[in-house]
């Protein structure tokens, strides 16, 4: 009778575990959303596992002072989620002044010099190499990494961003580096586990990212972006903001607040400012985009008024106003007639928000 009735009790404790996932706490994770300025660096540091999300801008030492303050000495994985200059910028810094164990990249080919560099310290190192694909699941320790992008093909360097879901215990958190709405809608379509209780958003809060169908199914109980102050791209976007504030969910950036980290014991966490002090939430009231009145209408703006625009200098903008003295510009994209202004520099023109044409709303 007694072993029937101790044979009850583990199958309802088991059941009971089964739906509440671990059930029991796990010895503490850290993940520190270092502030990188307009970058974007991230660490995810546990037991037996010390885990890098890109490195940060080029030109600064500010990833690598990060990681010797809080006494990194082996990194078991570096993932770069592309080869944009402001997630790659210290990468190679990374790759000759830590132990890396292993390296995880898209397989996206770049052309600058700074990705060229850091292939040639990869190939130096003594680290493992993966390209990820999504579906994949890789554990380490009682950390379990999901892979829900990049798919097996990709038409531009966004569409091949490496998007992780980590999981701890009962909670999983959400790394999606410059990814945007055309990806995201893809790893909806897929099916894949969203659900994450904390969120970092996409391209650093830029409107390009964060649809309304991605947060809905990501459905986080808070959501955190990296960004400079007062940047030139606007970001966080007030778009962004708002369907966050809508959606009640909250919303802290590295601009407020420094570094921010997240502690948990895989069952509960608690998201806090490494310098003690409280956490500033982004609100509405808050934005890096200038208003209307300081933004700059390409048919009308003034010589100096036309270079507080991105890409462009004395040149670009005396050629600017030749030309809108033949033909008005219609939209922004009208600037691909001045010299040099390519489709990426056009895009990041947009996406500073500076620029526009009176009348005419666009989709940036």
């Amino acid at each position: 009778m007694g072993r029937k009735w101790l044979s009850m009790c583990l199958a309802v404790l088991l059941l009971f575990v089964g739906a509440r996932g671990i059930g029991f706490a796990l010895e503490e994770m850290h993940i520190y959303y270092f502030d990188v300025g307009q970058a974007e660096s991230t660490l995810l540091k546990g037991p037996g596992f010390t885990i890098l999300i890109d490195a940060g801008d080029r030109g600064k030492n500010d990833v690598i002072e990060h990681l010797q303050r809080l006494d990194v000495e082996t990194i078991d994985l570096f993932v770069i989620t592309h080869p944009h200059a402001d997630h790659i910028g210290q990468a190679t810094k990374v790759m000759k002044n830590f132990e890396v164990r292993e390296v995880w990249m898209s397989g996206y080919e770049h052309t600058t010099l700074l990705f060229e560099e850091l292939l040639d310290a990869i190939l130096a190192s003594n680290a493992d190499y993966w390209e990820p694909r999504a579906g994949e699941t890789f554990p380490f320790g009682e950390l379990k990494l999901e892979v829900l992008n990049p798919t097996a093909s990709w038409r531009d360097l966004h569409d091949s961003n490496i998007v992780i879901r980590a999981i701890y215990g009962d909670l999983a958190f959400l790394f999606t580096g410059d990814v945007e709405r055309r990806t995201e809608q893809n790893i909806v379509g897929q099916e894949l586990p969203l659900k994450s209780q904390v969120l970092q958003l996409g391209h650093h809060g830029s409107q390009t990212s964060s649809s309304l169908d991605f947060l809905v199914a990501a459905s986080p109980d808070v959501a955190i972006y990296s960004a400079g102050i007062n940047n030139p791209f606007c970001h966080p976007h007030e778009e962004v903001v708002l369907r966050l504030m809508i959606l009640e969910i909250p919303l802290y950036g590295t601009d407020l607040n420094g570094t921010i980290v997240a502690q948990t014991d895989g069952i509960s966490y608690r998201i806090f400012r490494e310098t003690g002090d409280p956490l500033q939430e982004t609100g509405r009231q808050h934005t890096n985009c200038p208003e209307e009145n300081g933004r700059v209408e390409l048919n009308t703006a003034s010589f100096g008024d036309l270079q507080r625009i991105m890409h462009i200098g004395p040149a670009r903008a005396q050629e600017i106003i030749d030309l809108r003295e033949d033909i008005p510009f219609r939209c922004v994209d009208d600037l691909k007639w001045v010299s040099g202004l390519g489709p990426q520099r056009i895009k990041e023109i947009k996406q500073q928000g500076l620029a526009y044409i009176k009348g005419v709303m666009e989709d940036h």
